[in-house]
Order: C-alpha cells, then structure tokens, then sequence
C-alpha cells in the first residue's frame, strides 16, 4: 500500500482552492490502495529557520545539547516522513507572487546537507530516492508561464535539487477573474489531476 505525503500551506484551510485540489485528487484514486499522512502547514505552522537550529543540525548527534536535539528533531522528522512516502502532494496557492512562507519554512528543513543533498566536485547531487512530486499551484491571476510566476522554477529547482525529479504541476489560474473565469481553471485543474493519477498508477 502506498503512502502519500500531503503538504498543504493554504491559509485558507479547507475553503483553499490548493487543498480542495488535493482532495479531489486523493478521492479519485483507487480507494484502499495508500495510506495518507496530512502535514497541514496551517494548523501547525513551523517558526522560521533560526541559526540555532541550523547549528544544531552541524552538531554531531552524540554532542547536543537537550535544546538542539529538540531543535533537531524538527528536520528530522520532516525529513523522515519525506523519505516514508510513496508520493507527495503540495497544496501550493501564490501569495504575492511567490510560495507560502509556511511552506518555504518547511523546505529550508529539508534540504539538509549530507543528508537530503551533497556538494561534490561535479556540483551538488540530490540523495532522496526519486518520488511523484504532485504540487497544485492556485492563482487568482494568470501568471503561468510569465516572469512573474517565481513559484514554478522555484519549487522545479529545489526538488531537483535534493534528488525529486518526477514532479507534475496542476494549474489552477484566474481564480480571481470572476465566477466563469474559476470554473474554467478548476474544470481544467480537475482533468489534468485525473491525467496525473492515471499517470502515477501506471
């Protein structure tokens, strides 16, 4: 049975367009076929990343302290639930044209080097086992494939980065532009997730 990792970093909660997105997809899955781990960014949001914490991470195991152990732990078990899933799902709506930062705080603990990533004479290689990376991407404007979609390349360059190459984007766009407009891109939206469902399954 599969596990699925699902990310969401809507401020929305449940009325987000990204977690209705991300809902719908699990729903027309084979049903009983994987077992989901939600990470609600919302709900339980992480701080941003402090020196402490970092320097926690370059201290050996046997050497910290009671505070970066706890400090540690953070990462750890981020990455540890990463590396657990089968696939990952990210609910990912354009706040002022860029990521979440509750999610953006999430990713800055999980690129951990020597352990989700290394340096080596030829570059930098990523060391997670490749995995489906299904991110729905909601816009109230249309930005797809402009300069001012920073969301795109980002996310395209931090899982290649770490090792996560197989990554499926799902538009939702123009959500913004009045009731015709999202119906046309949350119609949109729900084919091409049943395009990556049949696509992951195979």
């Amino acid at each position: 049975m599969k596990q699925i990792l699902v990310i969401n970093s809507s401020i929305s909660g449940d009325k987000g367009h990204s977690v209705q997105l991300a809902e719908q997809f699990l729903a027309q899955l084979p049903q009983g076929s994987f077992n989901v781990d939600n990470l609600d960014l919302n709900r339980t949001p992480l701080p941003h990343l402090a020196m402490n914490e970092m320097a926690a991470w370059m201290t050996p195991a046997e050497q910290r302290s009671a505070e970066q152990q706890q400090l540690a732990a953070i990462s750890d078990n981020i990455i540890a639930r990463v590396k657990a899933a089968d696939v990952i799902v990210l609910g990912v709506p354009m706040y002022n044209f860029g990521v979440p930062s509750q999610l953006k705080a999430l990713l800055d603990r999980v690129a951990r080097a020597g352990i989700t990533f290394k340096y080596t004479e030829q570059g930098p290689v990523g060391l997670l086992d490749d995995k489906p990376v299904v991110i729905f991407a909601t816009r109230g404007g249309l930005y797809q494939g402009t300069a001012m979609d920073s969301q795109t390349p980002f996310l395209q360059s931090f899982f290649n980065f770490v090792g996560l190459k197989s990554q499926y984007f799902v538009y939702a766009e123009g959500l913004n532009m009045g009731p015709d407009a999202q119906q046309a891109a949350l119609d949109a939206a729900q084919r091409r997730l049943i395009e990556v469902g049949a696509a992951i399954a195979a």
